[in-house]
Parts: C-alpha cells; structure tokens; sequence
C-alpha cells in the first residue's frame, strides 16, 4: 500500500491502512496452515486478499475523487501491474 500511495504522490490514510492490516491478519489466521502457505506463496491468490483488505478497511473511500482522476492519468501507468489491484478497487 505504501508504494500505491507513494507512486500517486498521495499521503496513505495511516488509520485506514491499519484496518486493512488488521483484517488480512484476522483472515489469515482464520485459515488453515496450508492454505496460508499457498497464499504466500502465490501471487495470483495474495493478490485478491489484499484488495479485500483494501475495500473491507474503507481505504477505497479514502481520496476516493482524487484516486479516480489520477486513475486517468499518466500516474497511473507507472504503477506497477500488482498495484492496480487498488487501482481497481477506486473504479469499482
């Protein structure tokens, strides 16, 4: 989350973030040990747990107008692939 803020020249909602760390550790620990391994060890399945994280913490709400327009913008194109996870979840 640090890089998406810091590659749209934004200061991260720090409480906000909190949340979202607060909820993957709540849904990690919930599964099991095996399917927390393959979790981590998989990018196409961590992905998607952290932008539920992102959108369960209220961090999509957080610039959210901001966030949209820079999603237009050439900003936007720098962000690496894995971070437009978040991207996305602004323009869902």
């Amino acid at each position: 989350m640090e890089v998406f803020y810091a590659r749209l020249k934004l200061t991260p909602p720090y409480h906000s973030i909190e949340n979202a760390i607060m909820h993957l550790t709540t849904v990690l620990k919930a599964m099991e040990p095996e399917d927390r391994e393959r979790i981590t060890a998989d990018p196409a399945l961590k992905w998607p747990q952290y932008r539920a994280a992102f959108v369960e913490s209220g961090l999509r709400l957080k610039h959210r107008g901001i966030v949209a327009g820079l999603a237009r913008s050439p900003l936007a194109a720098e962000l690496p692939a894995e971070r437009k996870h978040f991207l996305d979840a602004f323009l869902s």
